[in-house]
């Protein structure tokens, strides 16, 4: 399911696709917290926003929202649950059929979950929706990003971290926590998984006009519904009281897609609109490729091209 009227992909009378000069970018989770703000924002600079959202009456709504906020008509909504590798590939599929090329990829959805749950799919749950999410919507959308760098000159895929990746710990003998699930654990592991993703997806890309950075927003309040237990219910109380704006938020995912400042930048992590160090463990080359091919292995029934 789709909405909006694309601009940027123009059906002449012979059925061809054309595209226009008006850059595009896909946001996923941007019905809520800093993806909603990161979408506003890149309208606001003339771009053709594509939202990804779970709920169609909750995305329409958002829609209905941005566009007098933004002064852009220029939005697309794109419905499907991210935890899903069908409804992954199916946007995907729906993304490829209105637009023949696309500028910006925002992988921004995600959450943190106190209990084990599982997809439809049989994965954990926050390795699904954090991780396999994103390297399954960017490997089957890279076709598209490549004609825009062609056209263009550059393309960006853009995901969102945290800082909670510093806690991270690849447990490769159980990486969806069969054993031992914890909350924390799980979510810091996942976080560190999508630096050593855009790492992955940084050297794969070189040379190609495709750039792959990653990012820390700040400690937001998103309104995750997450209630750890014990004292990290002190910890997560703390947070709170110095918890930044979701604007403030936004403006380090803003900064990495629009920014001429980023132009051919790849492979870094940044805060604040500055580069940073992260885990050690996300610049290890080998367990770049370790996860990579482990996630390709996994989603190999959903990664046919689209």
């Amino acid at each position: 399911m789709h909405s909006g009227n694309p601009e940027s992909a123009v059906r002449t009378a012979a059925g061809q696709t054309v595209q226009s000069e008006q850059k595009v970018a896909l946001v996923t989770g941007a019905t809520n917290g800093i993806g909603k703000v990161t979408a506003l924002e890149l309208a606001r600079r003339g771009y053709r926003v594509l939202l990804t959202s779970r709920d169609p009456v909750k995305g329409q709504r958002v829609l209905e929202e941005l566009r007098p906020q933004s002064g852009s008509d220029a939005f697309e909504l794109y419905v499907g649950d991210l935890s899903s590798m069908s409804d992954v590939r199916r946007v995907a599929l729906e993304v490829s059929d209105r637009h023949k090329t696309f500028d910006v990829l925002i992988n921004n959805a995600g959450g943190v979950f106190s209990e084990r749950q599982t997809t439809a799919d049989g994965f954990e749950y926050t390795f699904a929706f954090n991780h396999l999410a994103y390297f399954l919507l960017s490997s089957l959308l890279l076709p598209l990003l490549k004609a825009a760098a062609e056209r263009t000159g550059e393309a960006r895929v853009v995901s969102v971290s945290s800082s909670a990746n510093n806690l991270g710990r690849m447990r490769w003998d159980d990486l969806q926590f069969t054993h031992g699930y914890s909350g924390v654990p799980a979510y810091s592991q996942s976080k560190l998984m999508n630096l050593l993703f855009a790492g992955a997806l940084a050297r794969r890309l070189s040379g190609l006009g495709v750039t792959s950075t990653s990012l820390h927003p700040g400690i937001v309040d998103t309104g995750f519904n997450f209630r750890p237990g014990g004292v990290m219910n002190i910890v997560f109380a703390l947070s709170k009281l110095t918890a930044i704006s979701l604007e403030q938020g936004a403006q380090t995912s803003v900064y990495l897609a629009a920014s001429k400042e980023v132009q051919g930048v790849t492979g870094q992590y940044f805060i604040k609109n500055k580069a940073a160090r992260a885990n050690r463990v996300a610049y290890d080359q080998a367990a770049q490729d370790r996860l990579w091919a482990l996630s390709e292995t996994l989603l190999r029934p959903w990664l046919t091209p689209v």
